[in-house]
């Protein structure tokens, strides 16, 4: 029985991988091990517990609400909420400059091509965080003073504090309206969802009708108010509205201009990819330009454009984190902070290296469910 083990191939297989699999996990649990004996040598304590601990220190900007009383953990999810609002955004904003920029270098018109070709080949041999630096220098040294600040129209301003916009405000009972509308859009997806795979035809202009006023009696009910806060000059600053940070506009730019480089060269690619044929048959059937690209080139060129964007997108998510360049508090600013605050090195590093693994995997796991959707089924 051993001999006819040892002489399977697949047992011999099954044995080598055990073998390593047993080994690495023993070098972990000695490496675990070690690093707890050294710092308790050290009289530094090893656990989570620090998380429910008053954080004690502030957070310039959030999307959540956050304050120095609230608890490590607290500040924990406020840097995961940062990291993945500047990730969404930045990947929406990338991938619709990047399509321009696509289109740009294909273009027959050769100043129009010649100038997207410049920035391409500029912005891809500069390193991001040079780049970040560099509209962070701008964005708080080159722009004028509030008492100065430009004023393109009316209500918005541009200074080295930042820039400044109206704010709409709702009043009333927000959070019942917030929960109706959720429930609205929810089901009113799914039902469009439905219809589409039974084949009922909609009309997306009566949709869009019904969810608006459906949202419209909702907002009704629920005595919700709407009102337009303005930013006023006062002192040295400006007062209301709605404010984006000089650390958070040089994150976006430099994001977003490096992101969209290679994207658009993705897309430039995929549609390059598509045969000339396919272009002739299209013309041959009367199609112009814009909705040959539209509806023939463009959903062939997503079987080749998605698998490399996803690489992207994971890659522009990792990239959030050298936001500590310019000051914005993402994860990894927040996690520096709680080290100083705490000591908690590896139990910090650990939350961040979770975070991003969770993320990664959560945008992969979208990207490949799309692309096998899209994906050409042989018969």
């Amino acid at each position: 029985m051993l001999t006819h083990l040892w002489y399977s191939e697949r047992a011999r297989s099954w044995l080598i991988q055990g073998l390593l699999l047993g080994g690495v996990a023993c070098f972990l649990y000695w490496v675990c091990g070690n690093t707890a004996a050294n710092l308790a040598a050290r009289g530094i304590r090893v656990g989570y517990e620090f998380l429910w601990r008053t954080a004690r220190f502030p957070i310039s900007e959030s999307v959540i609400p956050y304050s120095p009383a609230d608890t490590f953990l607290w500040a924990f999810v406020v840097g995961i909420a940062n990291t993945l609002f500047i990730s969404l955004l930045a990947i929406v904003s990338s991938t619709v400059v990047g399509l321009l920029v696509a289109l740009a270098r294909r273009s027959g018109n050769p100043l129009l091509a010649g100038i997207t070709g410049g920035y391409v080949t500029a912005v891809r041999n500069t390193p991001l965080i040079v780049q970040l630096l560099f509209w962070y220098a701008l964005a708080t040294t080159a722009l004028p003073a509030p008492r100065n600040a430009f004023n393109p129209i009316d209500g918005v301003f541009i200074s080295l504090r930042g820039i400044f916009l109206p704010q709409v405000h709702l009043s009333g009972d927000t959070t019942t309206f917030a929960a109706l509308a959720l429930s609205i859009i929810v089901v009113t997806t799914m039902m469009v969802g439905i219809a589409r795979r039974w084949n009922v035809p909609l009309r997306g202009a009566l949709v869009m009708i019904a969810v608006v006023t459906a949202l419209g009696a909702v907002a009704a009910v629920n005595d919700i108010r709407i009102s337009v806060s303005t930013p006023e000059l006062r002192g040295l600053n400006f007062v209301g509205g709605f404010r984006l940070s000089s650390e958070f506009t040089a994150l976006m730019l430099g994001l977003v201009i490096y992101t969209s480089a290679f994207i658009g060269e993705i897309i430039r690619g995929g549609i390059d990819a598509i045969g000339k044929g396919q272009w002739e048959a299209a013309r041959a059937l009367g199609l112009n330009e814009r909705k040959t690209l539209s509806r023939i080139i463009i959903p062939q060129a997503l079987r080749i454009i998605i698998p490399p964007l996803t690489t992207q997108y994971l890659s522009t998510v990792k990239n959030t984190t050298l936001a500590l360049a310019v000051g914005y508090p993402e994860l990894g600013l927040i996690v520096g902070t709680v080290i100083n605050q705490t000591g908690q090195a590896i139990e910090s590093i650990v939350i961040m290296l979770a975070v991003f693994l969770t993320i990664s995997i959560a945008v992969s796991l979208v990207m490949n469910r799309y692309n096998r959707k899209i994906a050409l089924v042989q018969p």
